[in-house]
């Protein structure tokens, strides 16, 4: 039987990405549970890379991401509102000054000024920040960027392929997935998202505590129309964002409801709330709810990514914790954990990002 120089638990964006970088370097497996991948939260991302979504310590790995994705053609410029009231101001002055030297690119907006980007905004919303930089991403265009990149630098791709016992033993470990299948590997790479502590246990690792939260996104039809320009739209207060779509409008309470690792769904409640944040933000006219659904994002405990050999089991390595942001981080942290695994120089894009923040020896 082949022994891969790495198996890969999991494909999508993270899995593949990672792949693709492996590939053509080292002999590498991936292992997909579902039919095809990226059937959970790369297939359902509210598709957009936003300089300092995540936090501080995530702003690294998206600007570095972002140079690869311009480059790449994934990404198309919207801009981004981070918008408040009058009693806001506090919050939108702590964004500022916790951004303000990560090298985001934002500036201050009076009531003139952001009235003139959303039309229809109510008065009681006059305060905003304004990020240029916002983009959609090609979410799908880039997953299959990378699952054609795995393939010519011949990984194996497996779907249906759910890992159900991983046993480490004289350098190799021995992998079997529900079907009874076998396949053996040298290093196990837990990209598996909303399963990785799951997977860790099935390899015999202690779990980091890696939780899903359900997010649910909603498409409307409302009168007047959005303009395809319009910007992306989030509260200060982190209580809904929306942005334009196609002639349509997505729209997110920002939920962050825990949840076991599944194939998630909307909450109708959660689709109201939605609907009802939005209404007192702008005099648009909601028509219609013309389809709504949910992804699961995942997180370590301090909502870090986790990137690194375990601590223990050192043939073991995390590529998971990834949040909402996995998508507009896809490309770093991939160069990253190449580097990682191979044991070579990171591409020029990412030399710079301070990774042991993210390492999984954070958790002891």
């Amino acid at each position: 039987m082949e022994v891969y120089d790495f198996a890969i638990v999991g494909a999508g964006m993270a899995g593949a990405s990672l792949a693709a970088g492996l590939a053509g370097q080292a002999s590498v497996l991936v292992l997909e549970a579902e039919d095809q991948p990226g059937f959970h939260s790369t297939g359902r991302s509210a598709a957009f890379w936003e300089e300092c979504y995540g936090g501080p310590e995530i702003v690294p790995l998206t600007l570095a991401s972002g140079e690869f994705l311009r480059d790449g053609g994934f990404l198309n410029r919207r801009g981004a509102l981070y918008v408040g009231r009058k009693q806001d101001k506090p919050r939108l002055d702590a964004f500022e000054e916790r951004f303000g030297s990560t090298g985001a690119t934002f500036e201050r907006l009076d009531a003139a000024g952001l009235r003139a980007m959303i039309p229809g905004i109510r008065d009681d919303w006059c305060d905003a920040i304004w990020e240029p930089a916002c983009a959609d991403i090609d979410v799908a265009g880039l997953h299959q960027h990378y699952l054609k990149g795995l393939r010519s630098g011949g990984a194996d791709l497996v779907t249906k392929a759910e890992l159900d016992q991983a046993e480490y033993d004289g350098g190799v470990w021995q992998l079997q997935t529900s079907d009874g299948r076998e396949y053996r590997a040298r290093t196990l790479v837990n990209a598996a998202g909303a399963w990785a502590d799951r997977i860790a246990e099935i390899a015999g690792c202690r779990p980091v505590g890696i939780g899903p939260l359900r997010r649910t996104v909603a498409q409307l039809r409302v009168s007047p129309a959005p303009a395809a320009t319009n910007p992306l739209v989030l509260d200060i207060s982190g209580r809904f964002y929306f942005k334009p779509e196609s002639g349509r409008l997505w729209l997110s309470p920002h939920d962050e409801e825990p949840s076991e690792p599944c194939d998630a769904a909307p909450e109708e409640l959660a689709v109201a709330e939605a609907i009802d944040r939005l209404e007192s933000v702008v005099d648009w006219k909601v028509e219609a709810v013309e389809r709504k659904w949910a992804g699961l994002r995942s997180f370590a405990p301090d909502r870090l990514p986790v990137y690194g050999p375990d601590p223990r089991k050192p043939a073991f390595f995390w590529f998971a914790g990834q949040g909402g942001y996995g998508i507009q981080t896809a490309p770093a942290a991939a160069a990253i954990a190449t580097a990682m695994l191979l044991q070579t120089p990171r591409e020029d894009f990412a030399r710079g990002i301070d990774a042991s923040i993210y390492s999984p020896e954070r958790f002891g």
